[in-house]
């Protein structure tokens, strides 16, 4: 896997992977929650407390550059079509996801805007320079399970979020996954049921 620390100005083809600090760039409240959440899932496995992180795919292809994340939605008034919304799931119940506060998107974002990458640490890592990989992620979007955000899956001890999403895309794709790791002192949570609930496939790089 290359390294590469931001998204090659020469390239026209790739899949690059972000790890941007969980509550970059916003108020706090998301990175003080996770401080939290992680103090005491450290402790409960008696482990040294990690630095958390949200993942973020950009897909560069000759076509078009994409945009892969999972968010809140945005006002409707923005449209859903706009920003590539191909899956749209509940959060923490399905009864509840009659509003926008409880419900989030998977979007596969035609030049689409990723909030806080200048802050992901090392930049765009490229995990693959295959565009036909590349086009098969950009399929698979539109098929991510809509399992619900912050719910613990059958046989599983990690919650699914949006880590889970990217995860499941880049595993189902034939990414060898231990070579797909979080940078040095930190963790994704939900990555692994992402990479487990994908469908054996052979490995590529």
């Amino acid at each position: 896997m290359e390294p590469a620390t931001t998204t090659s100005q020469t390239r026209d083809h790739g899949i690059y992977l972000y790890w941007v600090p969980l509550g970059a760039g916003g108020t706090g409240f998301v990175r003080f929650n996770g401080r939290v959440y992680e103090s005491l899932a450290s402790r409960r496995e008696r482990r040294s407390p990690l630095d958390l992180y949200h993942t973020a795919l950009e897909v560069l292809l000759p076509e078009g550059r994409y945009i892969v994340e999972t968010m809140w939605p945005c006002p409707d008034a923005d449209g859903a079509t706009t920003r590539g919304v191909g899956v749209q799931g509940p959060v923490f119940s399905r009864w509840l996801s009659f509003t926008r506060v409880f419900r989030y998107e998977v979007r596969c974002w035609r030049d689409g805007d990723l909030p806080d990458a200048n802050q992901a640490v090392g930049g765009g890592r490229l995990v693959s320079d295959d565009p036909d990989l590349a086009r098969r992620v950009l399929s698979l979007t539109m098929s991510v399970p809509a399992h619900t955000w912050g719910r613990r899956l059958d046989g599983s001890t990690e919650m699914w979020n949006s880590n889970s999403v990217i995860a499941w895309l880049l595993a189902k794709t034939g990414h060898d996954m231990t070579e797909v790791q979080p940078p040095e002192g930190g963790r994704a949570p939900g990555w692994d049921v992402g990479v487990a609930l994908a469908s054996p496939v052979g490995r590529r790089g």
